[in-house]
């Protein structure tokens, strides 16, 4: 899925200026002004908390002149010049904003609004939904269904029936409000004597202000006051009225030296946002910010000396150090190596822990020029190789999987895996913040660590660890080590003091580190000649696509032009205009062709050429190039602590999005082979979450349901509409089938009308239906709403807990997604925890086994094998009984497997 977590875009300026005049004139001690800094970075600070962006800009408008002033001389004109006490808190509020971690943007000659309006754009058409923070009502204009506008200073939230019931136009139409009535504010003339009332019966009545100019004939007839000299007016102030337009018009085509890319979060620099604070006299926000003790003032940091830190290059040295491990029984563990990818990292270094501020780096493989003695790199291993593998010595680490992926890549099996500080804070609160050590640091420790770039620098220039000198190589590989072992100090007595969450840990996500190794490590075969061979069909495929396209618009144009597409589609092909854009042009976005391709053939052809493009560039050109010619196989990384609700996710390549229900997507599956003398086994959950309702619902009819064996949707299609089992029509079944797992998902009546294609009203009697039918479900929704509202936080069955900050918000949108995350993720996050509890009693059995099978992959309720041909059968005999045991449910936890020669045949 598409990340749901919006980019917050903030409208800097607005909010220096309004909070300049809105809150009281602070100053410091010196008398240096504080109040508008202290104002933004407020607002700034609840966007924070309450969005938790992943990507975020503050935007302020640079100084000097731009296209809106060589348009029009007197724009902005009767403004007063910036107060003194106002200038001198912008640059302070630049520093502030950049040491938070968030991107500043100024960008000479553009206004703040138009890099807000080309970003939003940018993130509409990258499927991400957007949030802008201002309080200016020209960005109403903005707005759409990926599109909002909050106001941290009213606590206004307005998505477009928001901009319609307070505007009295909806966003399409505020450019024509603008332009017609004008704007003191912003010095836009407007018509003369249109205010806001004749400007609303103007566009109310007739339309936009193209439609108002081709009908001055219709304008007398509206019932607004002096409707009968209201065309002379507009006639005689036409040009004036366009200029107002163009004025009043955001920009969203600016050439930005920043992408959606640049726009991602950083680290906070603590170190500066406590010069800052100080500076600033924010004594709150400082003491929040060193509540782990004062640092020194010239360091500007929590001080956590490095001073215990050795680097050892001495075998004596060496081997006091390693008994001291094993008597300790216990230590932070960690590697340092020449890449993130497990399958091409080399080891350059280990480094460990046994109490605080006590760390060691034994560097093996540090080759810059000049560079002294170390230790041999297989002496070393060989001396810790009956230490890493012995399961009694508990090892600590931050995302261990990584480090034994690296170690198994020179004969090593990391065992013991008791701790990983990654783990326990995920498990602890999954979106409680980052997962990352340097997050972590901050957040638990108060400690900014040496960042990476720090010692190796950025870009095409940065260094790998084996060229980074050994002094600062010991400090940062030390450092790692001992904040690691700190952080499990000061996490898992916060876990073991909620003994559920501590049970998720250590029955559920620890033992699944190995397992999810051994998966990676053990990577599928793909046919990458069957993949290109489908690039060069696909690539064909989307020619003749494209010349159909051609073909029904009677002309050649660039299909991944939007301007050119809506041309033909709403100009030349009449088309009908479901949705506008922001500034009223017709929309050609997926979901709009979507519905269109419903009734017209070329929306069609446009879809098919879009979904063809992607499986191209996403799966068959890419995936051929990511197959290692060292094992001629795919290695995905499984990711834990990245899903808020427990599920799994996997990178490099995603082996979660790959197509199952078009013919193109399955052929990308049939490349998924076994290699010769092997076959392909999958088994699969059916149903899961669906079962799981019935057995937290424990609703009667859902459980006799499932207990009998029944086709679900077809005894659902049953209970709503009345008929027996054999009456229910296919149409009646896939209709259940969407409401059944539509509900599962907080869908509303809203959207299972457009999903079904039926009116609202009928899609709300289907779910008046349902409800009347399985009342247990309905009850366990609205307990479910209710307890999450009184805790803060739903739980799986087996305990694992997601919290919802914004379970209790004020703002009316945030609340009921909270509520349909509450409804749902119980339902999902069970259904992770049980195929995860699978996964590690199949890997469990795959060790004591014969069978000579591996398990390749796991695909959201899915398990991959790969088995010796001869022996399927007693794999899916076996696999089936473990996977189904996995949890007990109060319905039966069904499990279907199938065999083929490649993902497809077997799925």
């Amino acid at each position: 899925m598409p990340d749901q977590t919006p980019i917050v875009l903030v409208d800097g300026s607005s909010y220096l200026y309004r909070a300049f005049h809105a809150l009281p004139p602070l100053a410091t001690s010196s008398g240096q002004p504080t109040g508008a800094v202290r104002g933004v970075a407020s607002m700034l600070r609840k966007l924070l908390v309450d969005y938790r962006p992943t990507h975020m800009a503050v935007v302020f408008d640079a100084k000097g002149k731009t296209f809106r002033d060589e348009l029009f001389e007197q724009y902005k004109a009767q403004r007063p010049p910036m107060p003194d006490e106002l200038r001198a808190q912008v640059e302070p509020l630049y520093r502030l904003v950049t040491a938070m971690g968030l991107p500043l943007i100024v960008e000479e000659g553009v206004e703040a609004d138009d890099v807000i309006g080309t970003l939003a754009l940018q993130a509409g058409k990258a499927g991400r939904s957007v949030v802008i923070s201002t309080g200016d009502k020209d960005m109403a204009q903005l707005v759409n269904e990926h599109v909002t506008l909050v106001n941290t200073m009213t606590g206004s939230v307005l998505g477009p029936d928001g901009v319609l019931e307070k505007f009295g136009v909806p966003p399409a139409l505020i450019i024509d409000l603008l332009a017609l009535m004008g704007d003191k504010i912003d010095n836009i003339p407007g018509v003369p004597g249109v205010g806001e009332k004749t400007a609303l019966g103007l566009l109310q009545g007739i339309g936009s202000m193209t439609e108002i100019y081709d009908n001055l004939d219709k304008v007398p007839e509206l019932a607004i006051r002096g409707a009968r000299t209201l065309p002379k007016k507009l006639e005689e102030h036409r040009e004036q009225a366009l200029l107002s337009y163009q004025l009043a018009t955001i920009k969203t085509d600016c050439a930005l030296k920043e992408t959606l890319d640049d726009l991602a979060l950083v680290e906070p620099d603590r170190a500066a946002l406590i010069e800052q604070y100080r500076e600033l006299e924010f004594k709150g926000w400082l003491a929040e910010l060193l509540e782990d003790g004062e640092a020194p003032e010239e360091a500007g940091v929590a001080a956590i000396s490095r001073d215990g830190y050795v680097t050892i290059t001495d075998e004596a040295e060496l081997a006091a150090w390693l008994r001291r491990l094993r008597d300790a029984g216990e230590f932070a563990f960690d590697t340092e190596t020449t890449s993130l990818d497990y399958m091409q990292a080399e080891l350059v270094g280990l480094s460990f822990a046994i109490t605080p501020g006590e760390a060691a780096y034994v560097p093996v493989a540090h080759d810059y020029p000049g560079a002294p003695d170390q230790l041999d790199r297989e002496a070393v291993l060989a001396a810790f190789k009956p230490l890493l593998e012995d399961e009694a010595i508990r090892k600590i680490g931050q995302n261990l999987k990584y480090d034994a992926n690296v170690l198994a890549g020179y004969g090593i099996t990391l065992r013991g895996i008791e701790y990983d500080t990654m783990l326990e804070s995920y498990v602890l609160d999954s979106v409680g913040s980052r997962h990352d050590m340097d997050s972590l640091a901050l957040k638990y420790l108060g400690h900014r660590t040496i960042a990476f770039q720090d010692i190796a620098g950025k870009g095409a220039k940065q260094l790998t660890f084996n060229q980074i000198a050994l002094e600062e190589a010991g400090a940062y590989a030390s450092e790692d080590a001992d904040i690691t072992l700190r952080l499990h100090q000061a996490i898992w007595p916060r876990l073991q003091a909620q003994p559920s969450l501590e049970k998720v840990f250590r029955e559920i996500e620890i033992p699944l580190v190995p397992v999810l190794s051994r998966i990676e490590r053990n990577g599928c075969y793909v046919d990458a000649d069957m993949l290109r061979r489908q690039s060069q069909e696909l690539a064909k495929k989307m020619a003749a696509l494209e010349a159909e396209a051609h073909r029904i618009a009677g002309r050649p144009f660039n299909l991944n032009s939007t301007k050119q597409l809506a041309e033909i589609l709403y100009e030349e092909q009449q088309l009908p205009v479901i949705k506008k854009t922001p500034k009223g042009a017709p929309s050609t976005a997926e979901p709009v062709l979507a519905e269109l391709a419903l009734e017209y053939e070329l929306p069609s052809v446009i879809m098919a050429h879009r979904t063809m493009n992607k499986l191209k560039s996403t799966y068959t050109d890419k995936l051929p190039e990511m197959i290692r010619p060292r094992t001629g196989r795919l290695h995905t990384s499984y990711h834990q602590a990245v899903a808020a609700t427990g599920r799994l996710s996997s990178s490099d390549p995603n082996l979660q999005n790959i197509p199952v229900r078009t013919e193109e997507g399955r052929r990308i599956r049939q490349a998924f082979r076994a290699p010769g003398g092997r076959c392909i086994v999958a088994a699969d959950y059916s149903q899961i979450e669906l079962r799981i309702m019935a057995h937290l619902s424990g609703d009667q009819g859902l459980l006799d349901a499932f207990s009998q064996g029944l086709d679900i949707h077809r005894a659902t299609a049953a209970e709503v509409w009345g008929r027996s089992l054999d009456e229910v029509s296919d149409d009646e079944r896939r209709n259940a089938k969407a409401i059944n797992f539509g509900l599962i998902y907080g869908m509303s009546a809203f959207g299972l009308a457009k999903q079904l294609g039926v009116p609202r009203g009928e899609a709300q009697d289907y779910i008046n239906r349902y409800f009347e039918r399985y009342p247990g479900v309905r009850a366990y929704m609205d307990n479910t709403r209710q307890q999450a509202a009184e805790a803060g936080y739903v739980e799986t069955l087996f305990g694992r807990r997601l919290y919802l900050p914004e379970i209790n918000s004020r703002n009316g949108a945030m609340r009921q997604a909270a509520e349909r995350t509450a409804i749902n993720a119980p339902m999902q996050g069970t259904a992770a925890d049980i195929i995860k509890r699978a996964m590690i009693k199949v890997d469990q059995w795959l060790a004591s086994t014969d069978i000579d099978a591996l398990m390749i992959m796991q695909v959201h309720d899915e398990l991959v094998f790969e088995v010796a041909t001869g022996q399927e059968q007693a794999l899916i005999e076996e696999i089936t009984v473990l996977m189904s045991d996995a949890a007990t449910l109060r319905v039966p936890l069904v499990v279907e497997a199938g065999v083929g020669a490649n993902w497809d045949e077997a799925h």
